[in-house]
């Protein structure tokens, strides 16, 4: 790691570095890494947060808002040092910005600004001749981080536009960030008339991004150009069981195991696996962590999941094996402490 910044009140950079250095790999823009952080806590906690700086400069930057209680956030924000070393997964995620010539969307709320920021060095580095919307909503601009640095990007972009929205700042404070008052919502996005042939990428709370989607969509964009980024748990595919009360992600009932440490990263558990055995999808039923399956037999792939990191061993064996970097939690037992992105 080569520097810690604080960008905001809330929010501060981690900059990342190789501890050889050596150029890390490029990632793609939008993209998260994936982090576990053994001075937050034991066992480490493991967090995803999205790259906020440009690609594929060869090191990687973060920007982690300050959650209240948070242990991973409050220890990355408040506790790490220019030095310290962090475990960090390769870059990974599908919200990326793809190619095209019409009308780019960048639309955010809060910290949800990282990955948009992150396609706006893209764009700018690339000097796109597309145009380009930068829609951002925060509470002022003491809550609005890495404003200057959109703005510059912005600058550099021959086809840029800017709206931002302060929903607790002064008429002083929005007049000197040229920001509209009040929250960005559905009525005021439409409100912004943006094309109809755009391609949108949106992050922010989950109500958020179902609020701009609807918008957009009922702007006449197509539906399959709107994209949006999900940190938590995937919705669950659980064919046949009906009635059941949805209940946060929590520890197993019983006594713990004695087993692999198996982290479910997006809902925040860790967990030893049990010493009965069985499947890393029974142990997340246990934890009440959503999951997806159909067959339970390692025949339908319904339950492939991204494995961060570790190595598993399968019981019965799949019928036909995931890809590279997958699993299939139906039969798989932890051969090591592995973590899934579920």
């Amino acid at each position: 790691m080569a520097d810690v910044v604080a960008e905001s009140t809330t929010v501060t950079s981690i900059h990342l570095t190789a501890t050889d250095g050596t150029r890390l790999p490029a990632a793609r823009a939008g993209q998260y890494l994936t982090l576990r952080i053994p001075g937050a806590g034991q066992p480490a906690p493991v967090r995803s947060y999205s790259l906020s700086s440009a690609p594929d400069t060869g090191s990687y930057r973060i920007s982690v808002k300050h959650e209240p209680h948070g242990a991973a956030s409050g220890y990355l924000t408040t506790g790490l040092r220019a030095g310290g070393v962090l475990e960090v997964a390769a870059p990974r995620g599908d919200f990326v910005l793809t190619e095209g010539t019409g009308p780019v969307l960048l639309i955010s709320a809060g910290i949800g600004v990282t990955p948009t920021l992150s396609m706006l060095h893209a764009l700018a580095a690339a000097r796109s001749d597309r145009e380009i919307w930068w829609i951002h909503g925060a509470r002022g601009p003491r809550e609005h981080p890495l404003a200057a640095e959109a703005r510059t990007l912005l600058a550099s972009l021959p086809h840029s536009r800017e709206h931002v929205f302060y929903s607790a700042a002064t008429a002083e404070e929005r007049d000197r960030h040229g920001a509209s008052a009040g929250r960005l919502t559905k009525d005021e996005l439409t409100a912004l008339k943006v094309p109809a042939d755009a391609t949108a990428y949106i992050c922010g709370p989950t109500a958020f991004m179902t609020d701009m989607t609807d918008a957009l969509v009922a702007a006449g964009i197509d539906p399959a150009r709107v994209h949006t980024e999900l940190f938590g748990a995937l919705p669950a595919i659980n064919p046949g069981l009906t009635g059941r009360t949805a209940r946060p992600p929590h520890q197993p009932p019983g006594p713990p195991g004695t087993g692999p440490t198996v982290t479910f990263a997006r809902s925040g558990i860790s967990t030893p696996f049990p010493d009965g055995g069985g499947s890393v999808l029974e142990l997340a039923d246990a934890c009440d962590v959503p999951a997806r399956w159909s067959c339970r037999t390692g025949v339908c792939h319904t339950c492939v999941t991204p494995l961060l990191s570790g190595r598993v061993t399968y019981e019965p064996a799949p019928l036909e094996p995931p890809a590279d970097g997958d699993v299939l939690i139906c039969c798989a037992r932890p051969g090591s402490d592995i973590v899934l992105d579920m």
